[in-house]
């Protein structure tokens, strides 16, 4: 008998992790994601593997991003040696992402231990080091999409293209059990349908157990047009007051979608007179790696991506500056209007868009726009539900600046998106919503029941479920 044990992200949005045991596969853990919310020391220091890393056979992960990815290299560290299945696009953003990581966690590690120093406590000890991350970048095991290949003794996975960022992939994995096959279909991230250089989602049809994401659940996101539209009046909006803009943003899927349509209302002539920063050497080296793999994307209309002959960095947007080093992004500190800035962290728990917020929160005449999920407890989340006064670097702000949601940039499928793609299984299988806050998850196991008669479970952290 099989079973899956959900270990991170049920009834939350982050720390994606969910681990398989069966006599055809061994252990096998889906996803090794780090749970997303304030300082990332603290949050290495309170995650704990609820198994022993030595003991897992596998892992099969979905996508890169650091809430599924971000727990490789401690579980690594503390002692997995076996694969880690992944598209290729997959692996090489795990390069990127995870050596990115480790540079801010090192940092962060070494500004606590000064000042425990200082008070006489001893050393925190590091939860892993950047000798774990090369071991996990030569741990992976690059596979392409739509082609099977063996997991354990009497396993076969297959990945398909799940359109939520480069090499984002759903999981299909059969098992051969008593001579009985059983299959399971984890969907992973899902895109949303026509999302500029990604495919739609695929549609599978046959499963025993599907684990679907849930993280917009409970709405959908409004039009790409309404969504363009009300972007382009916020930015026009904070010109005319004299501000500057910051975007808080992913430095994969919607940093690149971003640069694309910044792009087109430059083409348009309604950018005014902005200075675009990509303040973000993570999501600059992300774009070069979307620039590689254009061929593979989905370029209808922007035919010359997919020919090689242009760049999202080089040719969309003239007025783009790239910023990789320290220095060039203090320098944006300087200008006092006019100034897009474009930099991570997404939910702002780390990276250079907090020093950003210290030089302008305070200032009416600026303007926060987010443009994705902002997951409970982080940064975001807090400025979104309409905090006062933040604590950034100890110190104490006032939140002056203007803040603005736009949902029509998310790189997940709405409700409407997650019960059309749910609904093409053909035989009935058990159906678990994981990736989701509470609420989210309650609303979209209602309509799945209500329109078409689909009882979704809600598992609880911890919970174990045989198929």
């Amino acid at each position: 008998m099989a079973s899956i044990r959900f270990l991170g992200a049920a009834q939350e949005v982050t720390g994606s992790c969910h681990l398989l045991s069966s006599a055809a596969v061994g252990k096998v853990l889906l996803d090794c994601g780090m749970h997303q919310g304030g300082d990332a020391v603290d949050r290495l220091q309170e995650e704990r593997f609820a198994f022993k890393p030595a003991e897992i056979d596998a892992v099969i992960l979905s996508h890169a991003h650091i809430d599924h990815s971000g727990l490789l290299p401690k579980l690594v560290s503390e002692g997995f040696r076996g694969p880690i299945y992944c598209t290729r696009a997959t692996a090489d953003l795990l390069e990127v992402m995870l050596n990115d990581a480790a540079g801010l966690y090192e940092r962060d590690l070494e500004r606590e231990n000064l000042r425990r120093a200082r008070r006489g406590a001893p050393d925190l000890p590091p939860a892993y080091t950047r000798d774990d991350v090369e071991r996990v970048l030569k741990q992976c095991s690059p596979q392409r999409y739509h082609q099977p290949f063996a997991v354990g003794e009497a396993g076969s996975v297959t990945f398909h293209d799940a359109g939520h960022i480069l090499g984002s992939a759903i999981v299909e994995l059969t098992l051969q059990e008593q001579g009985r096959e059983k299959r399971l279909v984890f969907s992973g991230d899902l895109g949303k349908k026509d999302s500029v250089l990604l495919f739609d989602p695929e549609v599978l049809t046959r499963a025993d157990l599907v684990m679907m994401e849930g993280t917009y659940g409970d709405r959908d996101h409004r039009t790409l047009g309404n969504t363009l539209e009300q972007f382009e009046q916020v930015l026009h909006e904070a010109w005319e007051r004299g501000g500057n803009v910051m975007i808080p943003a992913f430095a994969v899927g919607r940093t690149q979608e971003l640069l694309f349509y910044l792009g087109q209302l430059h083409e348009q002539g309604k950018l005014d007179n902005w200075q675009v920063f990509l303040d973000s050497p993570m999501a600059i080296e992300v774009t070069r790696l979307y620039d590689r793999w254009l061929s593979q994307l989905d370029c209808e209309g922007v035919k010359g991506l997919c020919s090689g002959d242009q760049s999202l960095l080089r040719d969309f947007l003239p007025r783009l500056q790239l910023t990789p080093s320290t220095d060039e992004s203090m320098m944006i500190n300087k200008i006092k209007r006019g100034a897009l800035i474009i930099a991570g962290s997404g939910m702002c728990t780390g990276g250079r868009i907090r020093h950003h917020f210290k030089q302008r929160i305070w200032d009416e005449r600026n303007t926060i726009v987010f443009v994705g999920f902002q997951a409970r407890n982080t940064l975001g989340r807090i400025l979104i539900d309409g905090v006062q006064r933040i604590k950034l670097f100890r110190e104490e702000y006032l939140v002056r600046a203007q803040i603005e949601t736009l949902g029509g940039f998310s790189a997940h499928a709405g409700q409407t998106g997650l019960v059309e793609w749910v609904s093409h299984f053909e035989n009935n299988p058990k159906v678990v919503l994981v990736h989701g806050e509470p609420e989210a998850l309650d609303a979209l196991a209602k309509r799945l029941w209500d329109e078409r008669q689909i009882e979704a479970m809600i598992p609880t952290p911890g919970q174990c479920l045989a198929f």
